[in-house]
């Protein structure tokens, strides 16, 4: 059972940076600039293209996606266990080292000097004068360590959320996405829709359609390159669900993820870290692991997080 547990845990997490590093080769695509740069699609970090935007990461890197996760997971090595305040110092720490790719909903609220006392409530009033439009998905894209947590994960994935980004709409697809992390890794098993709606209907009615697109035969009922939605929490959580349900592996549902466009270095960090969660470490082909660019970095947080948490 524990090493099963561990091939899981392991999953998700590189599951997640690989989904990060790869989705970055598509990133702000519509699908036809997508079929035009990779004629027989995106499949490995060797292909993407070294334009103005990607060319500032190496290849295989991840980008803010799993630099935000990796706050968190140090957050529960140092501490033992999950302390929002503790995430909100590692969050500040990295924001002063300017990092690429920051989200601006992410930047607001960060950049605010009372971040470090009072998070949830800067976050909320960043929220406020957006006219409580802001439903971003900088929140989902690091919510997949919350899901290795062994207890208490839908109240943990609020509080981690509204660090930032308090919408309900973010709140209850952080929450939705952990559950299914939690259960595909402690119980080995997919929660069917009907779960994912009531959980989402406590937060917001307005999640339950992206939901059922998720039944949907295509991703294309998602619309995810639509330059207008391409950065909205709902289609990133459904964008992941979608992959786990209707792909037989690792390599199948993250690449249909990928070559779909859009947000596609989220999408592929929220789909990434659930089909980890499922296939695990070891149904991810060995190529994906081998060309992240700090692949040892993860395996060492991995291997501590993993002390912490299985202890």
């Amino acid at each position: 059972m524990e090493d099963s547990l561990k091939d899981k845990f392991k999953g998700t997490l590189f599951g997640q940076a690989i989904g990060d590093a790869l989705g970055l080769g598509t990133e702000f695509m519509t699908k036809a600039e997508v079929e035009k740069y990779y004629p027989d699609g995106l499949a490995d970090y060797s292909q993407i293209v070294q334009d103005c935007h990607r060319g500032r990461w190496r290849k295989g890197d991840w980008t803010d996606d799993t630099d935000m996760m990796m706050c968190i997971v140090q957050a529960i090595i140092d501490d033992g266990e999950l302390r929002p305040l503790s995430v909100a110092r590692n969050f500040k720490q990295w924001f002063r080292r300017g990092p690429m790719g920051i989200g601006r909903h992410t930047c607001n609220v960060l950049s605010v000097a009372e971040f470090l006392e009072k998070p949830a409530a800067v976050a909320e009033k960043v929220w406020e004068l957006s006219g409580k439009r802001c439903a971003a998905n900088g929140g989902v894209m690091r919510t997949s360590v919350v899901g290795l947590l062994g207890e208490d994960v839908e109240r943990h994935a609020a509080d981690i959320c509204r660090l930032t980004h308090v919408d309900p709409r973010c709140v209850g697809s952080c929450a939705i996405v952990s559950l299914m992390v939690h259960s595909l890794v402690y119980k080995d098993e997919i929660l069917p829709i009907e779960t994912l709606v009531e959980v989402g209907n406590r937060y917001d009615k307005r999640i339950e359609p992206y939901l059922r697109m998720v039944q949907e035969d295509s991703l294309d009922a998602l619309e995810l390159d639509d330059e207008s939605t391409m950065g909205y929490t709902l289609k990133t959580m459904a964008a992941g669900l979608w992959s786990l349900y209707h792909c037989s592996s690792f390599e199948e549902g993250l690449l249909a993820v990928v070559n779909a466009g859009g947000d596609a270095d989220t999408n592929g960090a929220v789909a990434g870290s659930l089909l980890g969660a499922r296939f695990g470490y070891e149904g991810i082909p060995v190529r994906f692991i081998e060309g992240l660019a700090r692949k040892n970095v993860l395996e060492g947080k991995a291997e501590s997080l993993l002390a912490v948490l299985l202890s």
